[in-house]
């Protein structure tokens, strides 16, 4: 059976990401890399981390949700765990992306948002 383990990261949308990444570093201290989002690592002893970034306003990953956010969980099987959903009858997205940085998928919740799903490699 498949389950969330974690909080991969929230991802929303802004009119300036790089400005409002600026504000978050010198405010608050967040330690925003090049590209733009924040890594957290919260837990040593499992794979994967937590994300915070912010997307320029038109972007389009968070398609086919008009919500200014997504969450992304992390997932112990990615493939367990959408078989489940789609039993569940919850609207999965039928792409999977495999990347350096692990497996990805992605459903729609009840409300019209965008939920990804992230296995981490290793």
């Amino acid at each position: 059976m498949g389950k969330v383990i974690g909080l991969g990261g929230i991802f929303f949308k802004s009119h300036d990401p790089a400005a409002l990444a600026a504000w978050y570093q010198k405010h608050l201290g967040l330690q925003v890399d090049d590209w733009g989002g924040v890594r957290f690592n919260e837990d040593e002893g499992r794979p994967g981390y937590t994300l915070w970034s912010a997307f320029a306003d038109d972007t389009d990953y968070f398609a086919p949700s008009a919500q200014p956010f997504m969450v992304n969980f992390r997932v112990d099987d990615l493939d367990a765990l959408l078989a489940q959903l789609r039993a569940a009858g919850v609207e999965v997205d039928e792409r999977i992306e495999d990347s350096e940085f692990g497996r990805f998928g992605w459903i729609m919740d009840p409300e019209g948002r965008r939920v990804e799903l992230w296995q981490p490699a290793g």
